[in-house]
């Protein structure tokens, strides 16, 4: 069992790496899309999900390879990991999604420091995000009972999907909505819609959470 300091490192570097490529990716499809934001989109869209098939592969061994606090929230409701990890992974989880932010900038010569104007609000977001939260965590606890192997893989075309089908651009994570609201570029949210964002990826968790303990129940849901 890799030590804590080693699973807090695989998160902080791992949600660092995702949100380079989150942010990076963004900024790279926006130049290059000619004003063609479907276009943009969908060069923001690949190599999310193509990143998070290798983070998940290198260090889901090391930490399990959350890289989302509503992920680990569940896992902690599910008495898969404890309260203490719980809230050291979401620390992790945080710093390294804000550090991945700027370096992104830093990639592409922009100011470090930056605050979003994109104003991502409404119900209609609201429920988009708790809808991709819900599928997210299904995905993982689905793959985990009946395809272990697949988790990565699964996780990568699901955000892929999720990217197109749901209003919000499926964000499905609180760590990468503050994190993004931190960069005014094609990835960025608006601070004001920050809080909205998460309320709706708890409620999509916990539900995924319950959904999963009676499809796939585990000691700790029956």
């Amino acid at each position: 069992m890799p030590s804590l300091a080693r699973q807090l490192s695989a998160e902080a570097l791992g949600t660092a790496l995702l949100l380079a490529a989150v942010v990076g990716s963004g900024i790279m499809g926006q130049r290059l899309a000619g004003g063609n934001v479907a276009l943009a989109l969908l060069g923001n869209t690949l190599p999310t999900g193509a990143i998070l098939v290798v983070l998940i592969l290198i260090f889901g061994p090391v930490s399990g390879a959350h890289f989302n606090p509503v992920v680990s929230l569940s896992f902690a409701l599910r008495r898969d990991i404890s309260w203490q990890v719980f809230a050291a992974y979401s620390g992790a989880q945080l710093a390294g999604a804000v550090a991945g932010v700027w370096a992104a900038h830093l990639m592409f010569d922009l100011p470090v420091l930056q605050v979003s104007s994109t104003v991502r609000y409404g119900m209609g977001q609201w429920v988009a995000e708790a809808i991709a939260a819900f599928g997210l965590l299904l995905t993982i606890y689905g793959c985990l009972a009946n395809a272990r192997g697949a988790v990565a893989y699964a996780v990568g075309l699901y955000i892929v999907a999720a990217y197109w089908f749901t209003a919000s651009t499926s964000f499905a994570n609180p760590a990468v909505t503050v994190a993004r609201s931190l960069s005014d570029t094609f990835s960025g949210i608006a601070p004001s819609g920050v809080l909205a964002f998460i309320i709706a990826q708890i409620i999509g968790a916990l539900a995924a959470t319950a959904v999963a303990g009676w499809f796939w129940p585990t000691k700790a849901t029956q």
